[in-house]
């Protein structure tokens, strides 16, 4: 049986007036995989991300989620289809503790009319999903669930995000540049988590400009050039000054679409 796809693009395009911002871009990602996202500033990779997160509409093409057509208008529904977003700025909220930042929008509420009428919380249970999930993936080195996302460092806030993306996507996780703003050594925590993440069968969709940390952890490279997929390459098969010269346009790119092992596309 043939490896399927969890999401495809094909022919998206995406205007803001007179400029073209993706001119009718290609994309898949498939299970179990981490597939980077390369480019140069400009050439549409946020957009073609934005699309697939809801956070834009296209004005052309089609988005496949498991093989069935989808149109997000929100990323509150791409969230809710099992998508979840890292992205650069992390979106938390620095005076909330991490647990509540782990529930964020989808918070548990007590059982009967304390929650359904007063609406009170049940902490409790926040509080031992957040601690379990941090422990699956080694993150238990802050000294409480319950204190503020402020007291914590830039690797330990990076890490409840994708902690926090990790434990409800069910589709795949996108990560928008995780190591930009990190040290050497935090950076190496977060392309571990990376790594845990990928272990568990989840798909995850890396933005990055960091080349060796690309290299290190994707299975395949989509090249964007000019709006558009210009190529998507093995890390085993290229070096490093390849893929930039395929995506500066100083190199042909390769004929065929890198796939996974046993993969076809439609």
């Amino acid at each position: 049986m043939s490896l399927q796809p969890v999401m495809t693009g094909r022919g998206l395009t995406k205007r803001y007036g007179r400029v073209t911002a993706m001119d009718g871009a290609d994309f898949e990602v498939f299970p179990g995989e981490v597939l980077a996202i390369i480019g140069d500033n400009g050439a549409g990779k946020s957009t073609l991300v934005k699309a697939l997160c809801g956070a834009v509409q296209i004005d052309e093409g089609e988005i496949r989620l498991d093989g069935e057509a989808i149109s997000f208008s929100s990323p509150m529904e791409a969230r809710d289809a099992g998508i979840e977003t890292v992205y650069q700025n992390l979106a938390l909220s620095p005076a909330l503790s991490i647990a509540d930042n782990m529930f964020l929008g989808r918070e548990i509420y007590k059982d009967g009319i304390a929650g359904s009428v007063f609406r009170m919380l049940d902490k409790k249970q926040m509080r031992d999903f957040a601690r379990d999930k941090l422990t699956e993936l080694g993150l238990m080195t802050v000294q409480s669930i319950t204190q503020a996302v402020e007291t914590l460092s830039g690797g330990q806030r990076q890490g409840v995000a994708v902690a926090r993306a990790a434990a409800f996507a069910t589709k795949f996780v996108i990560m928008d540049e995780p190591t930009a703003a990190l040290g050497v050594k935090e950076s190496r925590r977060v392309l571990e988590l990376i790594q845990d993440v990928k272990s568990r069968g989840m798909p995850i969709v890396l933005i990055s400009h960091n080349m060796p940390h690309v290299f290190e952890v994707a299975d395949r490279i989509h090249i964007h050039r000019l709006s558009r997929r210009h190529a998507v390459i093995r890390p085993k098969d290229f070096s490093m000054s390849d893929a930039v010269a395929i995506m500066t346009g100083a190199m042909e790119p390769p004929a065929d679409i890198a796939l996974p092992e046993g993969a076809v596309l439609n």
